[in-house]
């Protein structure tokens, strides 16, 4: 298939595209999320549904059976990747959306939840159309995106397009010492009868409707975002060594404090990306374990880790190598060693696949009267960072109220998931009759 836009675009496939759209149902998405948000739902409007927990699966449970009711045949692999199918009129490449429903211990209901309920959305829309498309369409359920429960995330999409990384994800344990191997093997226990996939099938393209959890959307005061691509990202863990000691009667001149190391450190970081700041560089230290933690005794362990990214791979590859440099000049002496666990390079989404998003999205923000989508970078990671290694591929965002994400006031104004599922509704159709 090649989305390529040119002037000999098929008027037929671009009817058939806004049909679908014009039938997005806003009242039965909107329903959709309040129900699957119910599946680890707090009393702060939160949910708590982390991967593979009985929650979980009770949530994968009714997505399938909200997917048969359309229609729909239903898969699973060996990550517990659920696949929804709306047959097409030839035995060609799918055509994939989706994202995933896991979430944080206390996320939202829409993080990953909101791309595979309007997935859903759009299959219903095709069918009150009554609409079949050339190809099939397949709504994707990706296993433990958020990596809170087991690392890393993103595993799911990871091990779908290479299998091979599934036997190292199985060793991974949670806080109570629980493997991902013996969660997965419960959950798909509980599949039941659903026909496993041994391994990736050939698709003709990937999107991903998200909300941005950020800010930049609603600043410009657009409904909607045509996603360009991921920045590139490193994780890296810090290990600083000292001596545990008395707080009281260790003098300062001799002491081998952790945290003084680690603190110094971090300071030579921070000053690093602010003379990055042209390149829009960011940078966390979000992780931190201090031995043996007691207000009165000098740290003698203290490891933390290290989240950097930007659009530019070379901003990372200098930060790397002063890392590094840092590192090597203190090892010795401050007992200091350091781990890169983690690497992504920036995902660049097609031109030809951000065309045919932009199609979609212009035309639903023109029906409502509204600006026009805006192009932006995702600054989080989304399954379709390793799609991309797949297929053609790109992302739709909505905005996020005040940019928050990750969090039980997470939210979107209903009307723009709206708009979202209707851009998403328009892709998905022009790109399975392709």
């Amino acid at each position: 298939m090649n989305p390529e836009m040119n002037s000999g675009l098929d008027q037929a496939s671009l009817a058939l595209a806004a049909r679908a759209q014009d039938h997005v149902n806003s009242d039965r998405l909107a329903t959709a999320i309040a129900t699957l948000a119910r599946f680890g739902g707090r009393d702060d409007g939160g949910v708590a549904r982390q991967t593979l927990t009985p929650i979980d699966l009770e949530a994968r449970a009714w997505l399938v059976a909200q997917a048969r009711a359309l229609g729909c045949e239903v898969f699973i692999d060996n990550c517990a990747n659920l696949f929804f199918r709306r047959p097409g009129k030839e035995a060609l490449p799918a055509v994939l959306t989706g994202s995933h429903v896991d979430t944080q211990p206390v996320g939202g209901k829409l993080d990953g939840a909101y791309g595979v309920l309007a997935g859903l959305e759009v299959i219903a829309a095709l069918n009150d159309a009554g609409i079949q498309t050339r190809r099939p369409v397949e709504v994707v359920v990706w296993t433990n995106e958020e990596g809170s429960r087991f690392g890393p995330g993103t595993m799911g999409s990871s091990a779908y397009v290479n299998p091979g990384l599934l036997q190292g994800y199985r060793a991974s344990t949670d806080g109570s010492g629980a493997s991902f191997g013996d969660a997965l093997d419960v959950a798909l226990a509980a599949a039941g009868d659903l026909p496993r996939r041994a391994g990736p099938e050939a698709a003709a393209a990937f999107i991903e409707l998200h909300i941005e959890q950020g800010p930049v959307l609603e600043a410009a005061g657009t409904p909607l975002g045509v996603v360009t691509g991921i920045q590139s990202v490193r994780w890296y863990r810090v290990q600083c060594t000292g001596v545990a000691a008395h707080a009281g009667t260790t003098p300062m001149d001799i002491r081998n404090d952790a945290m003084a190391t680690a603190i110094s450190l971090a300071q030579k970081l921070y000053a690093f990306v602010a003379g990055e700041a042209a390149s829009n560089m960011k940078l966390t230290l979000g992780r931190w374990h201090v031995d043996p933690n007691s207000i009165n005794t000098i740290p003698g362990k203290v490891e933390f880790t290290i989240d950097v990214r930007c659009l530019d791979e070379s901003v990372l590859v200098r930060f790397d190598q002063q890392l590094h440099g840092w590192i090597d000049t203190h090892a010795r002496r401050d007992g200091i060693s350091l781990e890169c666990f983690f690497s992504r390079t920036p995902t660049t989404f097609p031109q030809a696949m951000l065309q045919v998003v932009e199609r979609g999205c212009v035309r639903a923000c023109s029906q409502a009267g509204l600006a026009p989508p805006l192009r932006l970078t995702s600054g989080a990671f989304h399954d379709a960072m390793y799609l991309a290694d797949h297929c053609p591929t790109a992302m739709i965002f909505t905005p996020s109220k005040a940019g928050i994400s990750h969090n039980a006031a997470e939210d979107t104004d209903q009307h723009e998931l709206y708009l979202g599922a209707q851009a998403l509704a328009h892709v998905v159709t022009e790109l399975a009759n392709q």
